[in-house]
């Protein structure tokens, strides 16, 4: 039996594929070890969303690659492996074996394989209930991944080439995963696929209310948290469910990307400003409380001084609570790739860092509407300043948290207390959890 090493990067779908393999191969007796000196071979689950990514996917896999070569075998998983193939093993010929994201539970098969195996077959993993997870139990939240693929046609998005249409997991199954992660302790469901509120159209109709209704039924899970709905498929019926099932959170990850007509329909997506702050007030309309994130391109072809300053308007006048800023890499195979008017990588940069600086300005607006509020926390760990924790309005690895601070004695991880907020900043928050807790 081998004792295998695992370094994963990029999203949460992601981090289910990779908890699926490990979950397979320790399933077959093999040994997760935690230092890469001491494994036999090392797992790399890559990401290649963009040019950034898998930069960072190609550094770590050659920074483990001494160590493999010293001690067994490179196996690559994940999208870069998915996206490349063969032409991955002619460039990095360091790496043994190609594992795609259809066929991580074939992690078994790619221990074996002889170097220049190429595992790559079905473009997405969607794992049934009964998969074996390796989850980390202790923290009382996972990642639970309804769906996969995408059927929209973004310009500037390759996704959908090596991840495929949209394909979802049936109800009963997703419930049966929840009721099984409940029984392990786990108090917190985040649900993840590429297209969330599309969630069943591949099987004839949309689901994700009834799912959500269902979920709200599991005894044990508290919170459900909906993450990557995509407001062309954000219907009044999910809106109704996440505002009726208690335990769903008031918690709304709404990618728009942009804000300008031009640049909106160069992308594929259409509407504009108008439209989209409408989508807004129907949002915050049925769930006045609750926290929306979103996510912007700048520096996509053709974004010119005008429609960056249409942008901001937009970010001024939405109040996010929070958003992420991503600069527009040109993807191979994409619509995108060949428009005019491509926007110099340092204008791109300035207009990505001069949107954040503004948003940070509504972020701390936001956040302290919090404060004097009690909120009930489960606590995440101990750093250096203290016990830090999340709320309903903090989701796990993409937002701020709440400290507890350092006289919060008697805690541990996975707990679940309540809290008054006291403080926020435009990160954060802060609380002082009760006497006793």
């Amino acid at each position: 039996m081998a004792r295998l090493y695992f370094s994963g990067l990029g999203c949460a779908k992601n981090q289910v594929d990779g908890e699926v393999l490990l979950g397979k191969a320790r399933e077959a007796g093999h040994e997760i070890v935690t230092d890469p000196k001491e494994a036999d071979v090392v797992v790399v689950n890559t990401c290649a969303f963009i040019e950034e990514a898998r930069q960072e996917s190609i550094d770590t896999i050659l920074a483990l690659a001494e160590t493999a070569r010293e001690r067994g075998r490179l196996v690559v998983s994940g999208c870069l492996a998915q996206r490349y193939g063969e032409e991955l093993l002619r460039h990095l010929p360091e790496v043994d074996v190609v594992l795609g994201t259809g066929e991580v539970e074939r992690i078994g098969e790619a221990l074996a394989a002889p170097h220049g195996t190429v595992l790559r077959g079905g473009q997405h993993t969607l794992p049934a209930a009964d998969t074996a997870r390796m989850i980390d139990a202790g923290a009382r939240w996972a990642y639970v991944k309804i769906s996969d693929g995408c059927d929209h046609e973004c310009s500037f998005c390759a996704i959908p080439s090596f991840r495929g249409r949209h394909r979802s997991r049936p109800v009963e199954d997703v419930v049966a995963e929840a009721e099984r992660l409940a029984s392990a302790g786990i108090v917190e469901l985040n649900l993840v696929g590429q297209d969330l509120s599309a969630y069943g159209s591949d099987r004839g109709a949309a689901e994700l209310a009834v799912l959500l209704e269902r979920l709200g039924q599991v005894a044990g899970i508290e919170r459900v948290r909906c993450l990557y709905l995509y407001p062309n498929t954000l219907s009044e019926e999910i809106l109704e469910a996440m505002a009726s099932v208690a335990a769903v959170c008031p918690y709304v990850d709404l990618p728009l990307q942009h804000a300008d007509a031009g640049v909106l329909a160069a992308m594929r997506r259409g509407g504009d400003a108008a439209s989209l702050m409408r989508l807004l007030e129907r949002v915050r309309t049925r769930l006045p409380e609750a926290t929306v994130r979103s996510t912007f391109i700048v520096g996509f072809p053709g974004e010119d001084e005008a429609a960056f300053e249409c942008l901001c308007r937009f970010v001024e006048q939405a109040r996010f609570d929070r958003i992420a800023v991503f600069r527009y890499s040109a993807e191979d195979g994409t619509a995108a790739a060949g428009l005019p008017g491509r926007v110099p990588r340092a204008v791109a940069e300035r207009r990505r860092d001069q949107l954040l600086a503004l948003q940070e300005e509504f972020s701390r607006e936001r956040l302290a509407r919090h404060v004097g509020s009690r909120q009930r926390i489960l606590v995440e760990g101990e750093g250096d300043g203290g016990w830090f924790g999340r709320t309903v309005h903090q989701a796990p690895e993409i937002d701020g948290v709440t400290f507890l601070g350092e006289t919060a004695g008697g805690l541990r991880r996975g707990d679940l207390v309540e809290a008054e907020i006291t403080a926020s900043d435009a990160f954060d928050l802060f609380a002082q959890p009760p006497a006793g807790d």
